[in-house]
């Protein structure tokens, strides 16, 4: 029943750009005096920020969201090493998917906890007065979820789209409003991924053994947004270049499922055609029995256990590869950074990106350069401000 209650709420988190109408106008004339969903949750997102905002700087990171309680950790992980690395910055997290939004709101065995849409958190924070503010992207790499968090909800801010602020507020946040990219938003990000992945400790015990799988998100064939799939094979690139018997897949891209990653493994020459992007991947075959399997998504999530690490699901990574006779784990026992809190030392567990402390600090280090980039012409204009062409 919380789910169907919240669902009109979360659905701003899902579609940035639709207008949400609690009630039909028939409906207005029967209920005056009252207070719509839309407004309810706004004012509830509103007084979370005018009780924690203790400056007029703040950053907003926007995740994708989950459903999982060790995901809800790792963020509230990721928000604190914010708070501790950004003195001066209010910190928020926010979730753009309203299935998200929803299970979080709902506490499916867990405490209900809100995160909120980014639309709702960049209101209360232009009604807060905010006066520098910058947008993180939590993803992994330049594609559809990045591309709504910058063109949907951020321009839609800057338009004042619903009209909330004055024009001599907006006309403030001109060129103090900047976007922090995602892991890899760049080809030499996935350099240096691949450089901290393979620093990792745990990463190096599984690479003693054997083969080692990344399994990312990926993006749907067909839509080439910001060269985001591409991401994924020069991160491999990258891996391979350090050590063979690494592999990078997906699970919603054409070419990089897990079949294909055994493909690889088996070996021969494989051509990619990515938008404008033709690649052709020659791949030696690989003889080893072993293979640790990793999650390259900010959390441990839904895709994490299920879709890489579910040992009763046919189609699992972890499934496929044991039945191509590779002995598989999904799970490991020497993670030194675990953020869920149920977990003790030496119990399995999966760690998702955002888990990882080296790995954390390649995010920060893209909300320094977009820091960087306030008061300059790189930061966004609002309309009321911008030239006349």
């Amino acid at each position: 029943m919380k789910q169907i209650k919240f669902l009109m709420l979360a659905m701003m988190a899902f579609v940035a750009s639709a207008t949400f109408t609690a009630c039909s106008s028939d409906d207005d004339d029967n209920n005056k005096g009252t207070q719509s969903n839309y407004e309810r949750y706004q004012q509830a997102v509103n007084e979370t920020v005018n009780a924690q905002k203790k400056s007029n700087k703040v950053i907003l990171l926007v995740a994708f969201g989950s459903t999982w309680e060790q995901a809800y950790d790792t963020f509230d992980k990721v928000a604190d090493d914010y708070r501790a690395n950004f003195p001066g910055w209010d910190v928020y997290l926010s979730f753009s998917s309203a299935i998200c939004i929803n299970n979080a709101r709902a506490g499916e065995n867990v405490d209900p906890k809100d995160y909120y849409d980014p639309e709702h958190w960049l209101t209360a924070i232009g009604l807060a007065g905010y006066q520098q503010i910058v947008v993180q992207s939590l993803q992994v790499i330049p594609g559809e979820e990045y591309r709504r968090v910058r063109d949907s909800y951020v321009k839609d801010f800057m338009n004042n789209r619903n009209g909330d602020f004055t024009d001599a507020y907006m006309k403030s946040l001109d060129l103090n409003v900047v976007v922090g990219t995602p892991l890899m938003a760049e080809e030499s990000d996935a350099q240096l991924l691949a450089n901290t992945l393979n620093n990792e400790s745990d990463v190096k015990a599984a690479l003693t053994q054997g083969i080692v799988a990344f399994m990312g998100h990926g993006n749907p064939e067909g839509y080439d947004y910001y060269g985001g799939n591409i991401r994924y094979l020069q991160l491999e690139d990258n891996l391979r270049a350090i050590n063979p018997n690494y592999y990078v897949g997906t699970v919603d891209m054409d070419d990089t499922y897990a079949e294909n990653v055994l493909e690889h493994i088996a070996g021969g020459e494989f051509d990619y055609q990515i938008g404008d992007f033709s690649k052709s991947v020659t791949y030696a075959a690989n003889e080893n029995k072993k293979a640790q399997l990793f999650v390259l998504m900010s959390i441990a999530g839904d895709h994490a256990h299920n879709d890489m690490a579910d040992e009763d699901d046919d189609e699992s990574w972890y499934s496929l590869f044991n039945e191509a006779g590779i002995e598989t784990a999904a799970y490991e026992t020497n993670f030194a950074e675990p953020c869920w809190k149920k977990i003790k030392s030496g119990e399995e567990y999966i760690p998702g990106l955002a888990e990882r402390s080296a790995v954390r600090k390649l995010w920060m280090n893209h909300t320094r350069e977009a820091i960087a980039k306030l008061g300059t012409d790189e930061a966004l204009s609002t309309p009321t401000t911008a030239p006349e062409e």
